[in-house]
């Protein structure tokens, strides 16, 4: 990888060869911006045709131009996961316009920041809907349409790291926990229809939302980083690249901390006092 900056690497350049996953087809969900965007065009530096799903067309158009700029084939798909049948539509236009989907990446999710006790069933449901439910429909989805037909593929999951939770993030940790589980089980089950499964545990990364949660917030995570800065989602979008080529195929049913060492160090931070 190109050598590091305080906020991730210097340049975009792939480190994978460029054809180290031509022939393979990705659909990626929230392909729009963040990790999701990142991801969508590493995988079309490494020679993948993608196709990127998400709520709001503009983002979704304009990854699909940065693709084309840089010579990819890309098609931007609008939906709303959490609603099944606009995930058929979505599934059967990739596969209909690219074939069978070789790699899923399920970077769709959200959340916000709360104390537990804050947190309502409401606004429980609306993270587990899109982070946990809405992920399942798709993979199934895929596995049904492409990869359990075809007898293979790859499934990426995102998860949280530190992996043992994170204050103000309770809803968001228990969905995340449990997509990692997700992938962990599908490879004991799916293994025998040669499809990978694997969980990237993303920590705290330089993306469009980030900012959103106020600067003391995001220092406060950037402190408790060993490498001493954020990540770059072209950092986690590079190790998912690699896992869909050929020298990720044995890696399955797993969690990868792409996370600066933040999940070795723990949160680094003084507990809250306890109350009297």
């Amino acid at each position: 990888m190109a050598a590091a900056t305080s906020t991730g690497t210097r340049d975009r350049r792939s480190p994978l060869a460029p054809d180290a996953n031509a022939g393979r087809v990705a659909l990626i969900t929230g392909g729009g911006t963040g990790i999701g965007r990142a991801t969508a065009l590493e995988l079309a530096r490494s020679g993948a045709r993608v196709a990127i799903c998400g709520r709001r067309p503009e983002p979704l158009a304009e990854t699909e131009r940065s693709i084309a700029a840089i010579g990819g084939e890309c098609l931007a798909l609008a939906a709303d996961i959490r609603e099944p049948e606009q995930v058929e539509r979505a599934v059967e236009r990739a596969v209909g316009r690219l074939g069978g989907i070789d790699v899923l990446v399920n970077c769709a999710g959200g959340q916000f920041q709360a104390p537990a006790e804050e947190i309502t069933d409401r606004g429980w449901r609306a993270v587990e809907r899109l982070t946990l439910d809405a992920t399942w429909s798709v993979t199934r989805t895929v596995a049904e349409r492409s990869m359990i037909p075809r007898r293979g593929g790859l499934i990426a999951f995102i998860g949280f790291s530190p992996l043992r939770g994170i204050p103000g993030f309770a809803h968001a940790c228990a969905a995340r926990a449990a997509v990692a589980n997700l992938a962990a089980g599908l490879a004991l089950e799916w293994s025998r229809f040669r499809i990978r499964t694997v969980c990237v545990a993303a920590g705290t990364i330089a993306t469009e939302a980030l900012s959103a949660y106020g600067a003391e917030a995001v220092e406060g995570w950037r402190s408790s980083v060993p490498l001493g800065r954020l990540g770059d989602p072209f950092e986690v979008a590079s190790v998912i690249a690699f896992l869909a080529s050929a020298g990720g195929a044995y890696v399955t049913g797993t969690t990868v901390a792409v996370d600066g060492g933040a999940d070795a160090w723990g949160l680094a931070q003084r507990p809250p006092e306890v109350l009297r």
